[in-house]
């Protein structure tokens, strides 16, 4: 685990984590905004793999400021429990990156 960290490097694992909150933050004003013109829209599946690829924080804060899909339990229950689990993945690999280097 540590060579795989010296490899990558952390500032890249945060870069990648900061990206997908950007990308789902995004896709929830850019989905808005097509729903109230009528246009083609983003697939939910899209929006959901966009949260379970480490996008959870940006798509739920982009889904409350926009306003977008709060009535849907896939997303008002879905993107929680998924950004929950998450935190509970990268909790444990802190934890476990702190105990190797320690």
């Amino acid at each position: 685990m540590k060579e795989l960290l010296e490899i990558i490097g952390i500032k890249y694992i945060l870069l990648y984590f900061l990206i997908a909150n950007i990308v789902g933050f995004f896709a929830m004003g850019i989905d808005k905004f097509k729903a109230q013109r009528g246009y083609w829209r983003i697939p939910e599946g899209t929006l959901i793999m966009i949260t379970a690829l480490g996008g959870g924080i940006g798509t739920l804060v982009g889904m409350y400021t926009f306003r977008h899909k709060t009535k849907k339990l896939k997303f008002t229950v879905g993107i929680p429990t998924i950004l929950i689990l998450e935190i509970v993945i990268i909790v444990f690999i802190i934890f476990d990156l702190w105990k190797l280097f320690n």
